[in-house]
């Protein structure tokens, strides 16, 4: 019995030889990007002392999460990073599934993948060009809207970055305009894949383009739109570094509001060199995002089987 499954792997393997060789990149870089490292937790509970080497430290337990979160900061950081993330995921979401749909109804081909270049243009772009974009726009000497937009409205020239009240809104517009394309793109592509003889039938039946939307369109969408968002919860306590940190400049009045979990441990890193303590925060980072995962899709479950993740 052995040797015929034997032969029968055998013969699986050469048949599909070359879809495994071509599997091998991906699965490499898991091992290398994601599972390797992971051996690195043990760092998040010791004392770095490299005369003693990487893993030669000595053990401190739990100090390191307590330098973290016993901080004057810690909540702050903690509240910024929660909401940031809460606010970007709900708005990206109706944004993208909107262009989607307008995209969808687009029926030239060419200004259809015109505005599909357009629309994720601006994810390709490096977070360091976005900000100094942002910053051509809001430079107090040279900015386009203390030039421009201020005067035609006779207002004042506003100091941006030194005013932290308005930087919620401006990351908020910086982060939808950067990251929505990528999203538009995948729910386009199933909204494509949506049989159209369901709108064949909704229009003999007299339904308006609205109706099929919320009766057609959503439904089918709702599979990808659970995964999509399960993904995103899971790095809820993850920050866009660059966004947070590059777009308003690492200018300090702006902290209460620019300041969250990844750019104050970049910070206390560059200050303290304190490897332990930002092992501790990435450590604290998956295992919050892991249990936001399991308890969402757990949710997702009981109320339709059919959408969960898993």
């Amino acid at each position: 019995m052995t040797p015929r499954l034997n032969q029968a792997a055998f013969r699986k393997l050469r048949k599909y030889k070359v879809l495994y060789f071509m599997l091998l990149p991906g699965v490499a870089y898991l091992l290398i990007n994601n599972y390797i490292p992971m051996f690195g937790i043990v760092i998040a509970f010791k004392e770095i002392d490299f005369s003693k080497g990487v893993f030669g430290g000595d053990w401190v337990g739990f100090r390191n999460f307590e330098y973290l979160f016993k901080t004057s900061e810690a909540y702050i950081i903690t509240r910024n990073t929660i909401l940031y993330n809460t606010v970007f995921i709900a708005l990206n979401l109706v944004i993208s599934v909107g262009l989607a749909i307008l995209l969808n109804e687009l029926k030239n081909k060419l200004l259809r993948r015109f505005y599909q270049s357009a629309i994720l243009l601006p994810y390709l772009i490096s977070t360091v060009i976005v900000g100094y974009l942002v910053f051509s726009l809001l430079s107090m000497e040279t900015g386009f809207v203390n030039n421009t937009i201020m005067p035609l409205f006779g207002k004042e020239a506003v100091m941006w970055y030194t005013e932290p009240k308005y930087w919620p809104v401006i990351l908020t517009i910086v982060n939808i305009w950067h990251s929505v394309g990528y999203l538009c793109i995948i729910y386009f592509a199933a909204v494509v894949g949506i049989d159209h003889e369901y709108y064949e039938a909704a229009k003999i039946d007299g339904a308006g383009k609205l109706k099929q939307v919320l009766h057609i369109t959503l439904p089918a969408l709702t599979p990808v739109i659970v995964i999509m968002t399960l993904l995103q919860i899971g790095r809820i306590f993850h920050a866009d570094f660059g966004l947070f940190y590059q777009v308003p400049l690492d200018s300090g009045p702006l902290l209460p509001t620019t300041n969250v979990l990844d750019t104050y441990v970049y910070r206390a890193l560059l200050k303290n060199g304190d490897i332990g303590m930002a092992s501790a925060a990435g450590f604290y980072q998956s295992i919050v995002g892991f249990v936001l995962i399991i308890f969402t899709n757990y949710v997702v479950k009981k109320i339709n089987p059919d959408n969960s993740l898993f």
